[in-house]
């Protein structure tokens, strides 16, 4: 296995809060928002990205990203990123306090156009803008990198092309990139390619894989990245999100699945699993619809179930037809 054996460090994201929540039909009030982010900061992530400053009449689920940005408990250890679109969201995020700045565009043209209103190019723009208030506040700046696996207008996209727009985004000093499989078109072989090519042109940067559990190859693609080196995952608790260009598509990957899959393998990720379980049945009394993930439901791998009532007469019928058995 390339990027190290079994038992590496892997570092995790919550993404629920922001990406979940943007899609979500019911609006989750302030007060559960600041409840639900203060109980994941205790679970052992490394980053939680609380909230979007895009303007409240984009994304309305998040309209209320400042006050949860400034009365969660900020614990030691975790870093709380914001969504940041543009100069102005970037102005909204400073006076929050916010942690880190995660900034967005796609390598898809049509993509970009489609989610964004403008070409790519007109995005770079605009971010490098904010890249630079950024390191004036001496704040750090992630990339989002939207269709990176995969546009569902344009279909595949060139690698060529996503190397080009790193390449743009390196040179302006960002403290990372996160590659999105936006909307679940990644598979595994893809991944481990991809990923340890963008590797291979930065080594220096932290790298950030964000998946989609779409056509169901979700927790194989994380596998494949942390093959191919990869350490840090965007993950959504209870597997909630999606992506409006993406009709039926279930949401990112969960995060109690993933992390449970992890465990299991030997990985070392710092978090709690029975509280991300006991989290996600809050999550899924909040959003007031059943929860796409499966480790909520089902419990980790070893977690015992009690035998029928009468399986103490069942055994005794069976070793007594076997001594039945044994001297015919």
């Amino acid at each position: 296995m390339s990027g190290g054996a079994t038992g590496r460090r892997l570092f995790v994201n919550e993404v629920a809060t922001r990406d979940g929540f943007q899609m979500e039909s019911r609006f989750i009030p302030t007060d559960d928002k600041v409840a639900l982010i203060d109980r994941l900061s205790l679970l052992g992530y490394a980053r939680i990205e609380v909230t979007s400053f895009t303007s409240a009449k984009a994304i309305p689920a998040l309209r209320d990203g400042e006050a949860v940005m400034q009365r969660i408990v900020r614990r030691p250890g975790v870093v709380y990123t914001a969504l940041v679109p543009n100069l102005r969201g970037a102005e909204r995020a400073l006076e929050s306090r916010v942690d880190e700045f995660n900034i967005v565009m796609s390598v898809s043209e049509t993509h970009n156009l489609a989610n964004l209103r403008m070409t790519r190019a007109q995005s770079f723009a605009q971010l490098a803008e904010v890249i630079a208030l950024a390191r004036r506040a001496g704040v750090p700046v992630n990339v989002s990198l939207s269709c990176v696996f995969g546009c569902p207008m344009e279909g595949e996209v060139p690698l060529s092309g996503v190397l080009a727009w790193i390449d743009r985004f390196a040179a302006l000093s960002v403290q990372g990139i996160t590659l999105c499989d936006t909307t679940g078109m990644a598979f595994p072989t893809q991944v481990r390619a991809i990923c340890e090519a963008v590797r291979a042109r930065h080594p220096a940067l932290p790298w950030t894989a964000h998946f989609h559990n779409t056509r169901g190859m979700g927790l194989a693609n994380v596998v494949a990245a942390v093959e191919a080196g990869i350490a840090r995952f965007d993950m959504s608790l209870g597997g909630i999100g999606g992506c409006p260009y993406a009709p039926g598509a279930t949401g990112n990957v969960a995060t109690e699945d993933v992390v449970h899959m992890l465990q299991c393998m030997g990985h070392d990720t710092g978090m709690d699993l029975d509280g991300l379980i006991a989290a996600a049945a809050e999550l899924q009394t909040l959003v007031q619809h059943e929860l796409p993930s499966q480790v909520s439901r089902a419990g980790h791998r070893l977690v015992r179930h009690a035998p029928p009532a009468d399986f103490d007469d069942i055994a005794a019928r069976a070793h007594a037809r076997g001594a039945g058995e044994l001297h015919a």
